[in-house]
């Protein structure tokens, strides 16, 4: 038998230069958003929608069993596997959504806001939605199609947006975000089934069943437990601090996310179909790891230290005088999310060559020390402490664990670590700035802008002195003729 013959159309750089603009229009947006729906409800109504959206993560962790990255990563036609793929994710969608729909009450109760109930349940619709479009949205990474995904992934967004904003003026509260968020899920579904390279349709082959749940499942219990490590520190701020504390921490978690997420949100995307691509050669594989992880430090150390280091002026200039407390934990969130960034890369990593295992074993382990640290960090320090403990879990265990598979699995730290040593100087030393700047000038709009300046040539200047690696990235997924085992 031949091996199988796959052409992929699009690059991975070009589908990252998409994926970045797609990510930087979305977050910009959102952000916008963001700022208007939090002046306009406050932290109350905030709260009500944030226990909502820890519900919906938490279902959409697992809801298609970790089957739809298999087509990412399958060597041959996923043709054979789509139709299987979409009869589990969809059957287990609308269990799982059914499911969640039931125990909404008693979930809201634990989280300390019930009234939040008809909001959970309205939001977690999207639960269905995300199951049907999982198998054509695994299909446009599987080919560095992010051109298509950018026009979806706006449409999503905007129609939120808009649709929220209107009804929360009707004074609808924390009904509007969910609404919104569900009116966006419905209309990028069908652009999902519209683009989707091949035709939607349902099947059961038997002998691809055993096969795909062998894949899927550890991951989709991984995913649990991904769920659980990354939003432990959201469900201990609503249980033990209630629901309005709750409102600050979600909104300094997604502060400090959001300027990594413009480069980690397109790239992990890109990754695994990149990592897919190179199965056969590890060294390539490898050189693609480094290349990304050395990349993605130059473009993120500087943005995300000066976010530390101007957190208050940054939460009070932006949000109002009402949204302040939200600083107490920013300063420590943005260093978490600069350790995940790294760490969530090498999940794909390790996911591609086919590690699914150690992934679980590493979220696991870190999840029996995340959930005690959390409690006692809340019990003690309040919002700052349990933002601080989260910081040092990501930082001091569930990094270190993933390094340490990276190097069993030819990673040579050492070398990466090198060419590290200038982006975390950098970094360090805009944050720096940007705090003295925070704290020496009164005029929060000018500490902003300049502390904000340096940030940004400090960033370029390490980009320019990246631009190899940057060139290697070039070659990823260029088109041409990939020959996959059979």
């Amino acid at each position: 038998m031949k091996p199988h013959l796959r052409t992929r159309p699009n690059g991975a750089a070009n589908a990252f230069a998409w994926g970045f603009l797609n990510t930087v229009i979305s977050r910009l947006g959102t952000l916008g958003i963001g700022i208007v729906l939090a002046r306009m409800l406050g932290p109350e109504s905030f709260g009500t929608f944030a226990v909502a959206m820890v519900a919906l993560m938490a279902v959409l962790s697992f809801n298609e069993l970790g089957v739809s990255l298999a087509i990412v990563r399958w060597p041959q036609d996923p043709a054979k596997i789509v139709p299987t793929v979409n009869t589990i994710s969809v059957t287990g969608s609308t269990l799982f959504c059914v499911a969640a729909i039931l125990a909404a009450p008693a979930f809201t109760t634990a989280m300390g806001d019930p009234d939040a109930t008809d909001v959970v349940r309205i939001l977690i619709l999207s639960v269905f939605v995300n199951g049907i479009v999982a198998s054509p949205a695994a299909l446009l990474q599987r080919d560095f199609r992010e051109k298509e995904r950018l026009g979806i992934d706006q449409a999503n967004v905007w129609i939120g947006a808009v649709l929220s904003v209107a009804l929360a003026l009707a004074g609808m509260g924390a009904m509007a975000l969910a609404v919104g968020r569900l009116a966006g899920s419905l209309v990028s579904g069908v652009m999902f089934l519209a683009a989707s390279p091949l035709p939607y349709r349902f099947g059961l082959d038997r002998s691809q069943v055993g096969p795909l749940l062998r894949f899927g499942l550890p991951l989709a219990g991984t995913s649990v437990i991904f769920f659980a490590v990354g939003y432990a520190d959201q469900l201990t701020a609503g249980t033990v601090l209630g629901s309005t504390v709750l409102a600050f921490y979600v909104l300094a978690f997604n502060l400090s996310n959001w300027p990594v997420s413009i480069l980690a949100q397109p790239l992990r995307r890109v990754a695994p179909a990149a990592f897919s691509s190179l199965q056969a050669d590890r060294p390539g594989m490898n050189a693609a790891m480094e290349s990304i992880v050395v990349v993605l430090a130059a473009a993120t150390f500087p943005i995300v230290l000066f976010l530390a280091g101007s957190a208050v002026p940054f939460v009070e200039f932006v949000y109002g005088e009402a949204w302040v407390t939200a600083a107490t934990a920013l300063s420590w969130l943005v260093m978490a999310a600069l350790c995940k960034v790294f760490c969530d890369l090498s999940y794909d990593y390790l996911v591609v060559l086919g590690r699914s295992g150690t992934v679980f074993t590493i979220q696991a382990g870190s999840l029996l020390v995340l959930v005690p640290l959390l409690a006692a960090g809340a019990s003690w320090g309040g919002l700052g402490g349990l933002a601080a403990a989260q910081a040092a879990v990501t930082g001091c265990v569930v990094l270190p664990l993933y390094l340490w598979k990276l190097r069993e699995h030819g990673l040579s730290l050492m070398g990466i670590g090198r060419k590290l040593r200038l982006p975390i100087a950098a970094g360090l030393a805009t944050g720096a700035a940007a705090r003295i700047l925070a704290l020496t000038v009164p005029d929060h709009l000018v500490a902003l802008c300049s502390a904000g300046t340096i940030a940004a040539l400090v960033t370029a200047g390490l980009l320019y002195l990246q631009r190899d690696h940057l060139k290697g990235l070039r070659s990823i997924g260029k088109p041409g003729t990939v020959e996959a085992p059979v």
